[in-house]
């Protein structure tokens, strides 16, 4: 089966970006728990210069991470901006001293979150900023959402996307202004939602079938979190019929299932990512497919 190599996003807007249909995810560059320096800095900027190289141009970034390490990183190690680069950041939350995972979704939050991400990128504008959903939150979804349409119209945001949203916001999002994209929950053997260190994480699946009918990008996180072994020996199947790693199979499962969803693998180390990278140019059959569900 062949894969379309390439996705646009904000397709049928004045301003739409065309990317590669394989990203990076910086998650993973912090130091352990997504906080502090990577444990190995010069391997970090390292990846980032590598995705550059061979063609990745979506970088998925927070200024959570970290805090602001991956912001960082990412203009020490590509600033100024290849023209064809979208880097995509997410507002609503902000980690604690702690290290503890927080909401800061009012109104006023996600201005300082937009403004602290334009100054740490470096950039006048955000190409594609994610109003991560953070269940619980005392703030109502259509406060936040409008926050973010009207900094979209102040130039601040190009697009507008929703992050672990479940299918009564999306909804309620696309009342209220374009979608240009969904990042989700979702992996060959996680499609639906679940719960971590007490936080619900809402899966793509369970969207899936609005964002397929307003043809929006789905970008799944967490897309190689596994919790169904049964579903892992039959990756392991294909990956010895091509003698590739599971993680290859996975994501090329990824790429083939639907033609809207970018992933964005992430990794700390530059031979993963290097190995994560050639799932673009892994082409699984109609039975392949068939056999993995």
């Amino acid at each position: 089966m062949t894969i379309k190599k390439t996705i646009t996003i904000g397709a049928n807007t004045t301003h739409p970006l065309t990317v590669n249909r394989l990203g990076y995810g910086t998650m993973q560059l912090p130091g352990e728990h997504v906080w502090g320096e990577p444990a190995n800095r010069t391997e970090a900027l390292q990846i980032l210069r590598t995705a550059s190289e061979s063609g990745i141009n979506f970088l998925d970034t927070a200024d959570y991470y970290g805090e602001d390490v991956t912001n960082r990183l990412i203009a020490e190690a590509l600033y100024p901006y290849a023209e064809d680069l979208v880097i995509c950041t997410k507002v609503g939350a902000k980690r604690g001293k702690d290290k503890s995972w927080q909401v800061y979704d009012r109104p006023e939050n996600l201005r300082t979150s937009i403004e602290n991400n334009l100054r740490t990128l470096k950039k006048d504008r955000i190409q594609l900023v994610h109003f991560r959903v953070m269940p619980g939150t005392d703030t109502p979804f259509e406060e936040s959402v409008h926050a973010m349409f009207e900094m979209q119209k102040e130039g601040k945001i190009l697009h507008v996307g929703l992050s672990n949203v479940n299918a009564e916001e999306l909804n309620t999002a696309l009342g209220m202004g374009d979608v240009a994209s969904v990042e989700n929950a979702f992996g060959y053997a996680q499609r639906t939602s679940f719960n971590l260190y007490g936080q619900e994480v809402r899966g793509l699946q369970e969207v899936m079938d609005i964002c397929v009918k307003h043809s929006i990008p789905m970008i799944p996180f967490f897309s190689l979190h596994s919790s169904l072994p049964e579903s892992r020996n039959k990756i392991s199947v294909i990956a010895a019929k091509y003698k590739t790693t599971p993680a290859q199979i996975n994501l090329a499962w990824l790429l083939h299932v639907n033609p809207l969803i970018l992933p964005i693998p992430g990794t700390s180390k530059l031979k993963h990512f290097k190995e994560n990278s050639r799932a673009l140019h892994l082409e699984l059959s109609a039975e392949d497919m068939e056999f993995l569900g």
